[in-house]
């Protein structure tokens, strides 16, 4: 299981990545592998200001679909359109697969996240 150390993930299986006062949102490899194939990813808040904890989306894998929640309050700046092809969720979550771009509220929020063995510890890896 990949589990990058300079990420922030949630209880709910996103990670967050820090790049200058913006922040990419995408589903962790745990995650991806739990739901299995993702073949849809359904985005539409962009230049909306979302809550923690509120959906911004939803995922569909082959089996099951899945909401995407905000992990921290922030407005979504931009949506991945390279995930018309969903595949860069199953092959490279951490990088491509990045599923929105936000601007949050308060970068220290962030810092309340899971680190990398803390989400270790709750996935069991």
């Amino acid at each position: 299981m990949n589990i990058p150390q300079n990420l922030r993930y949630t209880q709910d299986d996103e990670w967050v990545r820090i790049e200058g006062e913006f922040a990419f949102v995408g589903i962790t490899d745990y995650a991806q592998h739990e739901l299995g194939d993702i073949v849809f990813v359904d985005v539409d808040c962009e230049g909306e200001t979302i809550e923690a904890g509120e959906a911004f989306g939803s995922v569909e894998a082959v089996k099951t679909v899945a909401d995407l929640l905000m992990p921290v309050n922030g407005e979504v700046v931009e949506f991945n359109s390279e995930l018309e092809d969903a595949s860069a969720i199953n092959n490279d979550p951490y990088g491509a697969g990045w599923i929105i771009k936000i601007k949050p509220a308060n970068m220290a929020d962030i810092d309340a996240l899971l680190d990398s063995e803390a989400y270790k510890a709750k996935i069991g890896a």
